[in-house]
């Protein structure tokens, strides 16, 4: 017989219980959560607003800035506010709404990243083909694609988790709701669903990890026949995006290909992926980017005129 499902609401662990650390870490992640807000709605507003940051990769990047933006508002906020009270809780409901958003602005970020080192490979392997390639229209199903991915990936997460029984406990020793720690808590046997998140998550990871790999290795490789002028820029736009890269795949790597067991580094790891790596893409593309940076001194330069 299938245990009944009775957990109407979960208590997450937060990241510590030490009350003077709370207070400290809810100073600290205010912070970073208005330094990714306001970092990445620059990028979005520079790229809009600026007609010599008109291309491709500047249309790909405006979208990985939302995507930054909405992927911490999943978790960032709530884990703010519970640094202010003792008991952390989440309800059924809104913890299966958080782990579908997670994994949906995740699966597609992951997606969006792919589609940016196809976008270079054209760009610096195929010059004289690009603007045909790379079209309007193409580059607009590119991220609809991205998106759709980021849905499935998402919704093949969520109904593996929904339909589990949680009979009690019902305390996540994390601070939002994910796949793992869900798991952990299920009334059944979770070995089959266990695979089955690893064949979801951890190979998609892997696999978009292996394929910006090997493109970013031909990039590299191509570069020889360029001019130096040519190259160097190549070199800082392809370092920026292997950074990226490296920072978003590394932690959902170790996290995600594995089986269905949780670790203490787990909520350090994902504050990084969560937190730590949306802040930081902005600081990545606009200190690497010579245009970038131009194209905001001249937005800025015209604000102080009209101002």
């Amino acid at each position: 017989m299938k245990p009944a499902n009775n957990v109407t609401e979960f208590i997450l662990s937060g990241l510590t219980q030490d009350q003077e650390l709370q207070q400290v870490c809810f100073v600290l992640f205010l912070l970073f959560y208005l330094v990714i807000v306001l970092g990445n709605l620059l990028i979005i507003v520079t790229i809009i607003c600026s007609e010599c940051l008109n291309c491709p990769m500047y249309f790909f990047l405006s979208f990985l800035s939302f995507i930054d933006i909405s992927y911490s508002s999943v978790t960032a906020p709530k884990l703010i506010a519970d640094f202010l009270v003792k008991r952390k809780t989440i309800s059924f409901i809104g913890c299966i709404t958080q782990l579908f958003m997670v994994h949906f602005f995740g699966g597609t970020e992951i997606f969006i990243l792919t589609v940016m080192a196809y976008d270079r490979y054209i760009a610096i392997c195929n010059p004289l083909l690009y603007t045909t390639i790379m079209n309007k229209h193409v580059c607009s199903w590119m991220v609809v694609a991205s998106w759709a991915g980021g849905f499935v990936h998402s919704m093949v997460q969520t109904l593996l988790t929904v339909q589990l029984p949680f009979c009690g406990p019902n305390e996540i020793n994390h601070y939002f709701c994910d796949v793992h720690p869900l798991l952990k808590l299920a009334c059944t046997d979770t070995f089959i669903v266990g695979i089955m998140v690893v064949a979801n998550s951890g190979m998609i990871s892997l696999t978009s990890f292996v394929v910006l790999v090997v493109s970013y290795v031909v990039i590299l490789a191509s570069l020889r026949s360029h001019s130096s002028e040519g190259r160097l820029k190549a070199l800082s736009t392809c370092a920026s995006h292997i950074t990226v890269v490296i920072l978003n795949f590394g932690p959902c790597i170790f996290i995600y290909l594995r089986p269905s067991t949780t670790f203490p580094e787990d909520k350090m790891i994902a504050v990084f992926y969560t937190i730590i790596t949306p802040m930081l893409n902005p600081l990545i593309y606009t200190l690497r980017n010579e245009e970038v940076k131009n194209a905001m001194r001249k937005l800025w330069s015209r604000k102080v005129t009209l101002g």
